[in-house]
C-alpha cells in the first residue's frame, strides 16, 4: 500500500461532483446523478483508510489530534464559509417561511449534524417539494462521522492484535469486514423499513467508506500480478458502471442494493489504478487524467458545496428552462474556483497551522465552528419572524359550494402557513403511504374494523382524502382501507417516475387490484393525480380509460366512485400567500388551468360506459367571481393546500360532510 496523488482518483472526484450538479440542475439523462456522493464515499475511505493504516505501520499507533488537525484544515474552511453565504442568501432571498428553517439547518450543518436532522423530519430526499437550501450538507455530515468512526475502528483493532497475538493487518481487515457487512445489511433491511434514515445515517452508509477501505487494504503486490488485460477490465468495467449508475439508476428503493453498482463500481477503478501505470495507453486513467478533468477534481468540495445554494436561490431569478438551469450550474465553476483558492487551500497549507502543534488548527477549528453555530442560532432567535397573517379575523363557516372566499390570510387562518406545509394525511403519519421503492400492499385502517369495507385506493392525491373519509368511517361505524402509494395512480398500468418505468408502482397496482378482486370491498374510491406521469410513446388518455376500465371489469359487484382530481397550483400557494397577505386572491388559480386533465377525462369517459360513478367535490374548491371561475388558496378561515397539488389534511376534514353526501353514505 503506497501514498501519494493519483490522478485516476481525482479524475473520480469529477466525475462526482459532475454527476451531482447535473442530476441537481434537471438533466435528465443524468437523472442517477445522486450517485456521485456514493463515489465520493468510497474515494474517502480509500484514501483516509490508506493514510491511517500506513501511519500505524510506520508508528504503531495513530496521532488522533493530528488526523483530526488536517481534516479540521481540509473540510472546515470552505464548509463554514458556504455556510455563512448560504445562510445570509437564504435571509435576503428565500421566502418569508423558508428563512428561520434555514438558520436551523445552517446550525445543524456547522455542527456537522443535517444528516439527523433530515433523518428526523422524514425527509424525501427526492421529492421534497420545497428542500432545505442546506440539504446537500447531509453528505459532508455522514463524511466527518465516518472520520471520527473509522480511525477509532483501527485503534481498536490494533489493541484487539495486540490482546489476541495476532497482526495489527489481519485484525483491521476483520473488523472493517465485519463493520462494513453489518452496515451493508443495515442498509439494506431500513431501506424498505425507513427509507429516510436508510438514506441518512451514517450506519447504513458506512459500507460505502468500508468498500473504500477495504480495496486500500488490498496487497499492491498481489494486485500487481493479475495479468494486464485482467486490470484493464477491471478499470473500465468499473467506469463503466459508475456512468450506466448517472444514467440509468433510479431512485426507488435508493440506497438499497442499487446502490452496490456505484460503490463497487468505484472501489474496481480504484484498485485497477493502483497497478496500471497512469501512462498506459489502454489504461481508464487516460480518460480521467486530462487536464479539465484534474481541474474539476481540485475543486469538486468547493464545486459541491456551492452548486445547491446557487440553483435554489438563483432559479426564482431567471427564467425557466434548462438553459438557464445549466447557466447557473455553469456559474458555479468560477465561485467554486475562487472559493478553492482563496480559503480552501490557503488555510489547508497555511505554515502557521501546518507547522504548529495540533492544538493550534483544533483551537482555531473549534472557535470559527461555534461562532457560525452561535451566530446562526443567534439569528434564528432573534430575527424577525416573518409576518403571515392579517389582523383580521374571519368566522369558521362549515364547507360549502359555492366557497366561501377569503380575500385576505385571516389572524386565525388554520392551519397556519407555517403548519400548512407539514399538513399531512393520515397514511402519511402511520406509515401506510408507502414510499417509491415498496411493491407489496400494505394498507392503513381507519374506523371500526367490524364496519362495512371502504377502500379509498390511489396516489398521494388519495391520500389526501383519507382525513374526510377517516373521519367518515369513525362517525358512521365503517371501516375503512387506505391503499395509497406516492406518485403511483390506480387509474393506469404503465408508471413512470423520474423518466423510466416506475415497476414498483406497476407491481403494486396489481396485487392491490388481485387483491380487491379476491376480497370485493362494500365501496371502492379511486382517486389519482390526474397529471401522473407515463411513458412518452403511451396515449396517455387511452392509458388511463383502459386502466380504469380493468378496474370496472375486475370487481363487478363493487359499487366504485370515481373521485375527480382536486385543482393543481402553477407556483406554490403557501409561499404566495405569505407575500399577499393582504390579497389572498393574487394567489388564486383559473379553474380552466387549475382543473382538468387526462385522469379527469378518463374518469369521466369510463363512469359514463359503466356502473362506476363520478363525484366531483370541486364546486366546494373553486367558484365564479367577476366573470372568472377561480380557486382560491384560502376558504373561510382554511388554508386549503399544502403545496401545488394537495389538499392540508385540515380542510380535507372540512369536506367529510359534502364527500359523506356525494358519496351517499348519509342522506
Amino acid at each position: 500500500m503506497s501514498g501519494g496523488f493519483r490522478a485516476d482518483i481525482q479524475g473520480l472526484r469529477a466525475i462526482a461532483v459532475a454527476a451531482v450538479v447535473l442530476q441537481h440542475a434537471g438533466f435528465a439523462w443524468a437523472r442517477g446523478g445522486f450517485v456521485g456522493v456514493d463515489v465520493f464515499f468510497v474515494v474517502s475511505g480509500f484514501l483516509i483508510t490508506g493514510v491511517l493504516v500506513r501511519e500505524i505501520e510506520s508508528t504503531g499507533r495513530i496521532d488522533l489530534p493530528a488526523f483530526a488537525a488536517r481534516r479540521a484544515r481540509r473540510i472546515l474552511p470552505a464548509a463554514l464559509v458556504v455556510i455563512v453565504l448560504t445562510a445570509v442568501g437564504a435571509v435576503l432571498l428565500a421566502p418569508p417561511l423558508e428563512r428561520r428553517p434555514a438558520l436551523v439547518d445552517a446550525l445543524a450543518s456547522a455542527l456537522f449534524v443535517p444528516n439527523y436532522v433530515f433523518a428526523a423530519r422524514e425527509t424525501d430526499y427526492f421529492g421534497d417539494d420545497a428542500p432545505s437550501i442546506f440539504q446537500h450538507y447531509w453528505s459532508l455530515g455522514v463524511e466527518e462521522q465516518w472520520y471520527l468512526v473509522c480511525p477509532l475502528l483501527l485503534m481498536a483493532a490494533v489493541w484487539l492484535a495486540r490482546r489476541l497475538g495476532r497482526s495489527r493487518h489481519t485484525a483491521v481487515l476483520v473488523l472493517l469486514v465485519t463493520v462494513t457487512a453489518a452496515s451493508l445489511a443495515c442498509c439494506l433491511v431500513l431501506t424498505a423499513a425507513s427509507p429516510s434514515w436508510a438514506f441518512f445515517a451514517l450506519w447504513t452508509r458506512a459500507w460505502e467508506f468500508g468498500i473504500g477501505a477495504l480495496a486500500a487494504l488490498l496487497p499492491a503486490a498481489a494486485i500487481a500480478r493479475l495479468p494486464r488485460p485482467l486490470l484493464l477490465a477491471i478499470g473500465w468495467a468499473g467506469l463503466g458502471g459508475i456512468v450506466l449508475s448517472v444514467v440509468a439508476v433510479t431512485e426507488a428503493g435508493w440506497p438499497g442494493a442499487a446502490a452496490l453498482l456505484p460503490v463497487l463500481s468505484t472501489a474496481a477503478v480504484i484498485v485497477a489504478g493502483s497497478a496500471v501505470a497512469p501512462d498506459d495507453r489502454l489504461a481508464v486513467a487516460r480518460v480521467l487524467a486530462p487536464r479539465p478533468m484534474q481541474f474539476l477534481g481540485a475543486i469538486s468540495f468547493s464545486l459541491y458545496l456551492v452548486h445547491w445554494p446557487l440553483l435554489l436561490l438563483g432559479a426564482p431569478l431567471v427564467p425557466e428552462g434548462w438553459a438557464w438551469h445549466a447557466a447557473l450550474a455553469l456559474a458555479g465553476v468560477p465561485i467554486a474556483w475562487a472559493l478553492y483558492r482563496l480559503v480552501e487551500q490557503p488555510v489547508r497549507r497555511a505554515p502557521a497551522l501546518v507547522g504548529a502543534r495540533p492544538r493550534r488548527s483544533l483551537g482555531l477549528a473549534a472557535l470559527a465552528t461555534g461562532g457560525v453555530a452561535v451566530l446562526a442560532l443567534a439569528t434564528a432567535a432573534w430575527a424577525p419572524v416573518a409576518r403571515t397573517t392579517t389582523d383580521k379575523d374571519v368566522a369558521d363557516v362549515p364547507a360549502s359550494s359555492p366557497p366561501a372566499v377569503t380575500s385576505v390570510v385571516p389572524g386565525n387562518v388554520t392551519p397556519s402557513l407555517e403548519d400548512a406545509l407539514g399538513d399531512e394525511a393520515e397514511p402519511y403519519a402511520d406509515d401506510a403511504n408507502l414510499g417509491y421503492g415498496e411493491d407489496a400492499p400494505d394498507p392503513g385502517v381507519y374506523g371500526d374494523e367490524d364496519g362495512s369495507r371502504v377502500v379509498l385506493w390511489g396516489d398521494s392525491h388519495a391520500a389526501s382524502w383519507a382525513p374526510a373519509l377517516a373521519q367518515i368511517a369513525r362517525e358512521d361505524g365503517l371501516r375503512l382501507e387506505t391503499h395509497t402509494k406516492s406518485g403511483c395512480s390506480s387509474g393506469f398500468a404503465a408508471h413512470v417516475l423520474d423518466g423510466h418505468a416506475y415497476e414498483a408502482c406497476d407491481r403494486w397496482r396489481a396485487a392491490v387490484l388481485e387483491e380487491l378482486a379476491a376480497d370485493p370491498p362494500q365501496l371502492l374510491v379511486v382517486a389519482s393525480y390526474s397529471w401522473e406521469k407515463m411513458p412518452e410513446d403511451v396515449d396517455s388518455g387511452e392509458a388511463w380509460r383502459s386502466g380504469l376500465r380493468e378496474i370496472v371489469e375486475a370487481l363487478p359487484q363493487t359499487r366504485i366512485a370515481f373521485l375527480v382530481d382536486t385543482p393543481r397550483f402553477d407556483f406554490e400557494p403557501i409561499e404566495c400567500l405569505a407575500e399577499n397577505l393582504e390579497s389572498a386572491l393574487e394567489c388564486a388559480a383559473p379553474a380552466d388551468e387549475a382543473l382538468g386533465g387526462p385522469g379527469t377525462d378518463a374518469m369521466a369517459a369510463v363512469a359514463e360506459d359503466s356502473h362506476a360513478e363520478l363525484v366531483d367535490l370541486n364546486d366546494y374548491l373553486c367558484l365564479d367571481r367577476d366573470g372568472e371561475r377561480i380557486c382560491p388558496v384560502i376558504i373561510g378561515r382554511h388554508t386549503v393546500y399544502r403545496d401545488q397539488h394537495h389538499l392540508t389534511a385540515t380542510y380535507a376534514r372540512e369536506l367529510a360532510e359534502p364527500l359523506a353526501e356525494a358519496l351517499g353514505l348519509r342522506d
